[in-house]
């Protein structure tokens, strides 16, 4: 599992932690049952306070992606992998985005509307 987290990206930390996670989740990267890194131990990779991971974590189960069992940490709990499709899609919309200087919140904007 490959996270990247930006600290010159404005917002908090742990939005970009579970979206990378909720990502990974989505397109199959981690599976179904699989149990993600403690806490403490991907705080420690990622350079973090292990308070960002377990926030990340907290938003990811309310989200139902994620069950969270007290000291035995976290699993995946949907079946939603393998959107390769769709993330390769989403890939190529982000780099298309970014060629033509459509910022972040603009191109969410488009979306929200092309989905209603």
């Amino acid at each position: 599992m490959r996270i990247r987290l930006d600290h010159t990206i404005p917002g908090p930390l742990f939005e970009q932690l579970a979206s990378s996670l909720r990502a990974s989740i989505v397109d199959g990267r981690i599976g179904y049952g699989e149990r993600l890194p403690a806490a403490r131990e991907l705080a420690s990779v990622l350079q973090v306070n292990v308070h960002t991971v377990l926030r990340a974590y907290r938003v990811l189960r309310d989200e139902g992606l994620i069950e969270l069992h007290p000291g035995r940490g976290a699993t995946v709990a949907k079946r939603l992998g393998h959107h390769t499709a769709l993330a390769g899609a989403i890939h190529d919309l982000v780099d298309e985005a970014r060629l033509n200087g459509v910022d972040a919140n603009a191109l969410i904007s488009l979306i929200r509307e092309a989905y209603r």
